[in-house]
């Protein structure tokens, strides 16, 4: 249900992954990427939270998935103005009753979000997955998937699809995993590298 909060089963603790995303970033990043670190393990006793989403999020979702892309995988400035589109569509016209965002949050820091969305009346989008780089490898990113699938098939939705990037392997990994397949591929140059965009589906 929009507005409340689903604490973890347990704290989740920076994983391997956190530290080799921080090694692995570009230096002028690094120092972000640790002061960021930091905060999560100062905060690791507490549980995550998932919460709807509330004022000042969007802005924040687009502030950090324009940074992380561009930072870790060199991309332009498409990829914000990208999310900045689906979010502003999004807040003009959410359907409370068939859509959802979900905000991770520990200790007042936000880790994550998802959003589901509909694409028709069948059929539900997931869309902008992210983890913040010292939450990676805490399994934060398949609870999220997992909540945004479980609410969807709760809804009534028939079918599940979404778009990502093949460099994107954590969350690939997550929805084959998952039991999404990838339907179809092709080139994709609008981020700056060339990319090979793919669609997703799960049937339900």
């Amino acid at each position: 249900m929009a507005g409340t909060e689903t604490p973890g089963d347990a704290p989740a603790r920076p994983g391997p992954a956190a530290h080799a995303a921080v090694t692995a970033a570009k230096p002028g990043a690094q120092a972000l990427l640790q002061a960021a670190l930091q905060q999560v393990q100062a905060n690791a006793d507490q549980p995550v939270m998932l919460r709807a989403h509330g004022p000042g999020d969007m802005g924040w979702v687009v502030h950090r998935q324009g940074q992380l892309y561009v930072q870790e995988y060199g991309w332009n400035l498409q990829i914000e103005a990208t999310v900045a589109q689906i979010v502003a569509d999004f807040l003009r016209q959410h359907d409370p009753a068939m859509e959802r965002c979900w905000i991770a949050e520990r200790g007042g820091h936000i880790l994550g979000s998802v959003f589901l969305v509909r694409r028709d009346e069948h059929t539900a989008q997931l869309r902008l997955l992210y983890v913040e780089p010292a939450a990676r490898g805490t399994g934060l990113g398949e609870r999220l998937v997992r909540e945004c699938v479980a609410h969807a098939q709760a809804l009534g939705y028939r079918r599940m699809v979404l778009w990502t990037q093949g460099v994107l392997d954590a969350a690939r990994a997550i929805y084959a995993k998952l039991g999404f397949v990838r339907v179809k591929t092709e080139p994709y140059a609008e981020f700056g590298p060339q990319l090979l965009s793919e669609e997703w589906l799960l049937e339900f």
